[in-house]
């Protein structure tokens, strides 16, 4: 199969809200909470089900990290 060059850019244009896992600097600017305090809850608890480790950078899992926000965080 030939990928061509039009769909691979169009698969880095992906908008945010559609993407199933962001980086860590992407979930921060999604979500609007500070990257240290994104790191601090990864570090709090690694195996979090939001968290999908890519080798050893965390992907944050955006609808189930919603999800968490929702329930768990009144404050951030």
């Amino acid at each position: 199969m030939v990928i061509e060059r039009e769909q691979i850019t169009e698969i880095n244009d992906i908008p945010i809200w559609r993407k199933y896992t962001l980086s860590v600097q992407e979930a921060a600017q999604y979500f609007r909470i500070g990257d240290k305090k994104l790191r601090r809850l990864i570090d709090e608890d690694p195996t979090a089900e939001y968290i999908l480790w890519n080798g050893s950078r965390p992907q944050i899992k955006r609808k189930i990290f919603e999800r968490f926000v929702d329930e768990k965080l009144t404050t951030i």
